[in-house]
């Protein structure tokens, strides 16, 4: 049967049983594998294996195939699980071509879109194949062709029939992502993530850090949160919760709870539109990120120039790169950073002690609320 191991398929929130899928990214890298071992002369397998960058396998059901000389074509059908998008249902594809150029090249097709502003995972002009699931492509496709005993290079292209149609409907244009889909993933699978079953499980992993005898909590947004911690000096083998986008309703439960302070650690990409009031801060709800980087960046001295820009950025990072031009990231911070905190303090009413640490995956640690120096001596108390 194709899916998830069924020990790990499943997670439970609230009673419910919730059905684990996978990514973009996954599916890619499945129908590539899938691809390459036709292309090499070792059949279309009818699944393929791989384990995700989560370390969780996945068994994968091969639903097209098409086989020439030297090239192969694959697809495999994304299966978010209970956390069914857009993309839920689509199929995949992965032509692989052999080809005496060392080395593995990935590109997008027809359906996968194409970058064309800064401040994106892949730099314009690139097909929109984040990162880590182009580095699972090339892990499948090595690993096959060194099994083989094959020694040249290998060209993929990744392609989305409906992409083109499900990425209108998508935050790709917006983003400047143009003729269809994302291929993305950070962990190779999809959690569930229905509201009422995400906020219910922050609030059951707090509530073990506080039967633990934890006064003091320590949140992050996701992934980039959690491997900033892992390389922050002051919070070396601390362990997070993490809060996802609901940084407001992670305050009223730690308030609730009893908690005597929490430490925020996030990316400025959603910290920043704390500063601004804006709780949740998933795109859905709000952004005006830019808003409030141009409108501190003003007050801040910037030319009205840089701000004019900053507001056609993609991303943070990218408005730091302007910011950086005229040498008005630490004065910008300045402002952005203790309006995280007032916000935080708002929310709370001041029942609990609040801070953040705000960084960027370019331009590192930016700054931290007044009272951040303080809970980072406390976070990893216990009773």
């Amino acid at each position: 049967m194709a899916g998830i191991d069924e020990s790990q398929g499943y997670v439970y929130v609230d009673g419910r049983r919730l059905r684990r899928g996978y990514t973009t990214g996954s599916c890619a890298a499945a129908a590539s594998k899938a691809a390459v071992m036709a292309a090499l002369g070792l059949g279309v397998p009818e699944f393929v294996d791989l384990v995700t960058p989560r370390g969780i396998p996945i068994h994968v059901k091969v639903e097209e195939s098409e086989v020439g000389e030297g090239w192969a074509s694959c697809a495999v059908r994304k299966d978010g699980g209970d956390d069914a998008d857009d993309t839920n249902g689509a199929l995949i594809y992965s032509k692989v071509a052999l080809s005496p150029e060392a080395g593995i090249r990935i590109d997008g097709g027809f359906g996968v879109g194409r970058v064309t502003r800064r401040g994106l995972d892949q730099p314009p002009g690139n097909a929109a194949i984040n990162r880590v699931p182009r580095s699972m492509i090339t892990e499948c496709v090595s690993d096959v062709c060194a099994s083989a005993g094959y020694t040249e290079g290998v060209d993929v292209v990744i392609s989305v029939p409906e992409g083109e149609t499900i990425g209108a409907r998508t935050f790709n244009p917006r983003l400047g992502i143009v003729g269809g889909i994302s291929i993305l993933g950070t962990s190779g699978i999809v959690e569930p993530m229905s509201e009422t079953a995400l906020v219910s499980s922050i609030r059951t992993e707090m509530n073990v850090f506080m039967a633990e005898g934890r006064k003091y909590l320590l949140t992050v947004p996701g992934n980039y949160g959690k491997d900033f911690v892992k390389e922050f000096p002051a919070l070396e083998g601390q362990q997070p919760v993490e809060c996802s986008n609901f940084i407001g309703e992670f305050l009223d439960m730690a308030v609730e709870a009893g908690a005597e302070g929490v430490l925020l650690v996030g990316n400025l990409g959603k910290l920043v539109k704390l500063a601004g009031g804006i709780m949740n801060t998933h795109s859905r709800n709000a952004d005006c990120r830019m808003e409030i980087m141009s409108a501190n960046a003003m007050l801040a001295g910037a030319s009205p120039e840089a701000c004019r820009e900053i507001m056609d950025c993609v991303s943070t990072d990218d408005a730091l790169e302007i910011l950086d031009g005229e040498g008005m990231i630490g004065k910008t911070m300045e402002l952005i950073i203790p309006k995280i905190e007032f916000h935080m303090n708002h929310r709370v009413r001041g029942g609990i002690k609040v801070g953040a640490i705000t960084f960027s995956s370019q331009y590192g640690t930016l700054g931290m609320t007044p009272s951040a120096a303080e809970l980072l001596k406390h976070v990893g108390d216990r009773d």
